[in-house]
């Protein structure tokens, strides 16, 4: 099996993610999707292939050869919220050039304009939805690569390698992906995630990042009684984001330059709430940030009256440089296995976050590796045919290393 009949095959699951849910994994469809692959697995010969009762898929491709490291190649099973995740009618387009009409009844295009990146493209056959879902190349674009990979090692003996290491992690879209992650399970020396995007990059610093939440506490008086009493929480939610600095959100940043996006906010006069994640890549920068919105709820709350806001903040993860400096060796692995089937390495900082800086940080090295996929998390996402192969074949010198 290919890795696009396996991709088009898993995005059939809809495997969104849940926030507000405590369960792990946090909606039901993952354990369906974790259940599916242990079983192809085992039918490909992986024959420790198992789901954990968190919903992580563990697997190994033993070693044919002496010498060689145990590598792990690692993806996640859910798709983002930030658009529906299904039902996805995927369809392929042998791009020419120009305009995508994604969906004609709805007017939903991919404009060339609007997605310059799309030049790279031209000659590629490109899968998109009908412009109603997202597509889920974030990951099971990476899923579908690695499993075909392992799939390659087990029907061509003749290939000398190393230990292949698997796993699928649920949740990372909503920052859990690696709390339960077991290293010892995976076995590995050292791992790659495949979660990224355009076929090349290779990816090693990533965001500090915080989520924070604020409650704000109002006095709501009959309007026409109101005054010197009234004490109004959506206005006093938007006089908090009003004290944020306004070019520091994601719409006028780049490359390395942090932020503060409000990503939900909802009240009315008697109480309100707005959510924030904080990002930067620099440590001390993110520190400051944090403390920016402890002084604002500190001031406000002088101003009004002690209790009005209540503000929690909580890191989500942190930049892999800072464990990753020490373990360059493995970044170089990466970057020679792109040079050798001819592909040409960059090095880009994530402008996110991946299970690879968690699991970084609990003790094996783990940059991030690009899936071939564009516009994650939302409509407009697509991944050529031809990426998701020569994703394989990258994964493939990565294990087999320098011949």
């Amino acid at each position: 099996m290919t890795a696009t009949e396996r991709f088009l095959k898993y995005i059939m699951i809809d495997t969104t993610s849940d926030e507000a849910s405590e369960s792990c994994p946090s909606s039901p469809n993952q354990l369906v999707l974790g259940k599916q692959l242990v079983e192809e697995m085992l039918a490909m010969g992986v024959a420790d292939a198992r789901i954990d009762a968190d919903g992580y898929v563990y697997g190994s491709v033993p070693a044919n050869c002496e010498g060689m490291p145990a590598i792990g190649l690692i993806a996640h099973m859910d798709t983002s919220d930030a658009v529906p995740g299904g039902p996805i009618h995927p369809r392929t387009v042998h791009y020419e050039g120009g305009d995508i009409v994604l969906n004609a009844e709805k007017n939903i295009v991919l404009r060339a304009a609007d997605f310059p990146a799309l030049a790279r493209e031209i000659g590629n056959d490109l899968i998109v939805t009908d412009g109603t879902t997202l597509l889920g190349a974030d990951d099971k674009a990476g899923v579908a690569e690695i499993l075909t990979l392992a799939e390659r090692f087990l029907k061509h003996p003749e290939i000398r390698h190393g230990k292949l290491c698997i796993a699928f992690t649920p949740d990372e879209e909503i920052g859990r992906g690696a709390k339960r992650f077991r290293i010892p399970e995976l076995g590995a020396d050292f791992g790659y995630t495949v979660d990224g995007g355009t076929l090349g990059e290779i990816e090693f610093e990533n965001f500090n990042a915080a989520a924070a939440h604020v409650e704000f506490q109002g006095r709501s008086i009959h309007p026409g009684s109101a005054k010197d009493k009234m004490l109004n929480a959506a206005t006093l939610a938007m006089e908090f984001h009003a004290m944020l600095p306004v070019r520091e959100t994601p719409e006028n940043t780049e490359n390395r330059e942090g932020f503060f996006m409000l990503s939900d906010i909802h009240g009315c006069v008697d109480h309100a709430a707005s959510d924030y994640i904080v990002r930067d890549h620099d440590k001390t920068k993110f520190e400051q940030k944090k403390a920016r919105l402890e002084k604002i709820a500190a001031y406000l709350n002088e101003k009004y009256g002690d209790g009005c806001v209540k503000l929690t903040v909580k890191d989500s993860y942190y930049n892999m440089l800072e464990k990753l400096k020490d373990h360059m060796d493995v970044v170089e692995r990466a970057r020679d296995a792109m040079l050798a089937v001819g592909e040409t390495p960059v090095y880009v900082p994530i402008r996110g976050g991946t299970d690879g800086a968690t699991i970084s940080y609990m003790g094996m090295p783990c940059p991030n590796l690009p899936t071939g996929g564009a516009n994650f998390h939302g409509v407009y996402e697509y991944v050529a045919v031809q990426s998701l192969e020569r994703m394989v074949d990258v994964l493939e010198a990565i294990v087999v290393g320098k011949k």
